[in-house]
């Protein structure tokens, strides 16, 4: 068993070496998404569009970053276990290890130990964090740190190795029923579409914006960013309130993951809803069943 100080050695050794599997893949991929555009029907937008918000928003969005991260809400585990294999749409890796990036990311925003802060400079906080160093790959020591309750699951630790499958399975299905032009849109030009918005919340979200609470870090608001990602671009109030399933607070915040969140609760599909509400004359907050456990569990570790 490794030390604390072992695991935290291991988790800041993050600008050591290009990672050139990363570096291959990548390249591959923005490639394919140039190429697409050569093999453009309206089918194969209709995918693309449809594919992106089933792994954006149902995968990033609600599954690996508000629910298996966070812990906003409960669903029953064949839910959960679905919104996982959507966010496995995204090539951004398995979903334990994203977890562990983004449990990372909170216990040390903008400080020492971010993998991903802009104050290690814009390029690093958009992408070069996943071409040089670890990425999102950490050893089982961390893994177990920072998600125990995910490690302790075996098919969430199964799905975590095979976390390229369901995105083979889905190309596969888009080039056998609907040719080159929607296999190239659904999987080259929207995965890597969305690789790029994911890391706009790491990046853009912490440069531009305005900051609603001061969280002694640097997440802002950003409209553009959360229309891009369904709602994940009001990171200053994520990270104000970081189990909160509502993202988005004042009424002209458009957050579409929480309205899924809403809509799986009107199916009874969802309980245990952890939200923030934001007064719309002051700025007064009004909690709601908000359980701050996860974020201290973030600080502890």
């Amino acid at each position: 068993m490794k030390s604390n100080a072992q695991v935290e050695v291991t988790t800041n050794q993050r600008k050591t070496g290009i990672n050139w599997l990363n570096v291959i893949f990548i390249s591959l991929f923005h490639v394919g998404a140039v190429a697409a555009l050569f093999f453009w029907s309206w089918q194969a937008i209709v995918a693309a569009v449809l594919l992106y918000w089933v792994a954006g928003s149902l995968g990033i969005g609600m599954g690996f970053h508000r629910l298996l991260t966070h812990r906003g809400y409960k669903v029953p585990k064949v839910v959960e276990y679905f919104l996982t294999i959507c966010g496995m749409l995204t090539l951004e890796g398995g979903s334990v290890n994203w977890v562990v990036t983004h449990r990372i990311h909170h216990a040390h925003t903008d400080r020492e130990g971010d993998p991903h802060s802009p104050r290690d400079g814009r390029w690093w906080s958009h992408i070069g964090w996943i071409l040089k160093g670890t990425a999102q790959q950490h050893d089982k020591a961390v893994l177990s740190r920072y998600a125990p309750d995910l490690m302790k699951d075996r098919f969430h630790v199964w799905l975590n190795r095979l976390y390229f499958m369901p995105l083979i399975i889905t190309g596969l299905a888009l080039l056998y029923f609907g040719g080159w032009g929607m296999m190239m849109w659904g999987i080259f030009l929207r995965v890597t579409i969305g690789l790029h918005t994911t890391w706009l919340v790491n990046s853009a979200t912490h440069l531009w914006g305005k900051q609603r609470f001061h969280t002694g870090e640097d997440s802002r608001n950003s409209w553009w960013v959360a229309l891009l990602t369904f709602g994940e671009g009001w990171h200053n109030n994520h990270h104000a309130h970081p189990t909160s399933a509502r993202h988005g607070l004042a009424w002209y915040e458009i957050d579409f993951n929480w309205w899924g969140i809403r809509l799986l609760q009107l199916f009874r599909l969802a309980k245990a809803i952890k939200r923030v509400r934001l007064d719309g004359v002051s700025t007064a907050l009004q909690h709601d069943s908000v359980d701050m456990g996860s974020k201290e569990a973030y600080e502890r570790a």
